[in-house]
């Protein structure tokens, strides 16, 4: 059989197969669907500093190949990760990581500064999709300096593996990319979800109560694996690739592209058990191939 563990910097994963932030809740919500311990780690819900209620409804929408959504991170705060949730889950023989968010580098810091606390995580993956509010909205990660100082800011505090999760809705993800890459990420995750809007025609009103909000699912995964690609042209460190992933040919092909390991989002709403069948998937693969560990197939496209 061949060997499907993957390490990034200290984080060690038993397969290239994780879930992604916002699709797979705490992973609790999953106990009673499949062994969580078999997963090669968990990307739990998007943490804040304070409580959110998140947007108004509707804020999911069903489109052609994927879903649309405007969840707006609702969450209880990280307090209540800490001192709740996280007690119920870090038994788990799989990497729990924490997905931060803020509105400003100090709501970052202070997200992070909780979990440093924490004992038992070994990574956290910065979302830096967010809304820099004291710069008019835009968000960190479409501007170059933006996430390059917050991705500084966090480095200095957090001494475990960071991963830095990149949006999609830039013109030169590669850029990015570097920037974070030259600030102390240790890998990035990539892509986030792509902005989107779908329309009730005969209301004449958009479905989506923010108007618009972020395209998952099969819809963008050629897009997607064409970022992943650019992206492991030019840094050095890990990736983790996602954008529609539904099944193992498609985890391999981000493989393939450059992606050390996957996560797998939308897919979960389908079928609970999806990223088990992809272990399976990516293992066979492997076998039928002569391939000795997963880490041989990573990067090798041949063009």
């Amino acid at each position: 059989m061949a060997d499907l563990n993957i390490h990034i910097k200290d984080l060690h994963f038993k397969n290239p197969v994780t879930t992604a932030s916002g699709t797979f809740g705490f992973g609790e919500e999953f106990m009673e669907f499949m062994d969580l311990n078999l997963l090669g780690g968990i990307f739990v819900k998007g943490l804040t500093i304070k409580n959110r209620e998140g947007n108004e409804y509707p804020r999911m929408a069903e489109t052609p190949s994927g879903m649309l959504n405007a969840v707006g991170l609702q969450n209880k705060g990280v307090d209540y990760f800490v001192n709740s949730i996280y007690p119920r889950i870090k038994h788990l023989h799989t990497e729990i990581i924490p997905n931060v968010n803020g509105g400003t580098v100090e709501d970052y810091l202070m997200v992070t500064e909780k979990l440093n606390e924490t004992e038992g995580i070994n990574a956290i993956e910065l979302n830096i999709s967010c809304p820099n509010v004291k710069e008019g909205g835009m968000a960190f990660g479409v501007s170059c300096p933006s996430a390059v100082a917050v991705t500084e800011a966090i480095r200095k505090v957090w001494k475990k593996t960071l991963i830095v999760k990149l949006s999609p809705n830039v013109t030169d993800i590669t850029e990015i990319a570097k920037g974070v890459e030259g600030a102390g990420a240790d890998a990035v995750s990539l892509v986030n979800t792509f902005l989107g809007m779908a329309i009730d025609a005969e209301k004449r009103k958009p479905i989506l109560s923010t108007v618009t909000g972020g395209l998952s699912g099969p819809a963008i995964k050629p897009i997607a694996l064409r970022m992943v690609w650019q992206v492991y042209q030019v840094v050095k460190i890990p990736i983790i690739g996602m954008g529609g992933i539904m099944n193992a040919t498609d985890a391999i092909e981000f493989m393939l592209a450059g992606a050390s390991a996957i996560q797998v989002g939308t897919a979960n709403f389908i079928d609970p058990q999806v990223s088990l069948r992809i272990i399976d998937g990516i293992e066979k693969y492997l076998a039928g191939h002569h391939y000795k560990k997963a880490g041989d197939i990573v990067g090798q496209l041949m063009t």
